[in-house]
């Protein structure tokens, strides 16, 4: 029995998601960060970065959203949700992990969070370098999916990658520009938002926003 330290539509979508899709049995802790729980000393002591989610394995916490779902998917290797070492398409699985996790996610950092690296005076210039950032990011998406052999993002299977993707794209649903303005990434998420998994998930945590287009 898993337990996710969660906040609706926060990183920890993507490991409920996984978690519902692997059908693992596990366990929701709401930690809402519009209370700021995740900064609870309680909770600090799980995870010192005080943020989610937070997993909890074999009883011990794992942090880091890309982590946990590479874990899980290793953890789980009948769900066949990452290529297996040595296997094709594996160079492409880690890269694209990594890719979302230290490119795309710091770019939405600044995005929801301008003042952080540029102070308040330099908020605005912060905002507008993050929204060319990421929709370079998105046009670098868009022509991967136009030239894959399958409907995902390493193909025919669904895989983390696409879990950790699809969350990264609804974090664009309010900015001027979102990701299903780019073609082949819309076509890409209508089949992910037609999933029974991920629509699950967000009835649970309460998400009505985006999942229906």
């Amino acid at each position: 029995m898993y337990q996710l330290y969660y906040s609706p539509g926060t990183a920890s979508l993507a490991v409920h998601w996984m978690l519902m899709e692997i059908g693992a049995p596990f366990e929701l802790v709401l930690t809402d960060t519009a209370t700021g729980a995740q900064k609870h000393p309680d909770y600090l002591k799980l995870n010192p970065s005080g943020v989610v989610p937070t997993l909890i394995v074999d009883g011990a916490p794992v942090c880091e959203v890309a982590a946990i779902l590479m874990l899980l998917a290793e953890r789980h290797a009948e769900a066949s949700l990452a290529p297996a070492a040595g296997a094709p398409g594996r160079a492409a699985y880690l890269q694209w992990m990594v890719y979302l996790a230290n490119t795309v996610m710091p770019a939405f950092r600044v995005w929801f969070y301008p003042h952080e690296p540029a102070g308040e005076d330099g908020a605005e210039a912060a905002t507008a370098a993050s929204r060319a950032r990421l929709e370079a990011i998105w046009d670098r998406i868009d022509a991967h999916l136009a030239r894959q052999d399958g409907p995902h993002m390493l193909g025919q299977g669904l895989s983390a990658v696409d879990v950790l993707a699809t969350m990264l794209m609804r974090w664009s649903r309010n900015m001027p520009r979102p990701a299903t303005e780019w073609p082949h990434i819309a076509r890409y998420l209508s089949r992910m938002r037609a999933m029974p998994s991920l629509r699950e998930v967000h009835a649970r945590e309460g998400l009505t926003d985006w999942i229906d287009g």
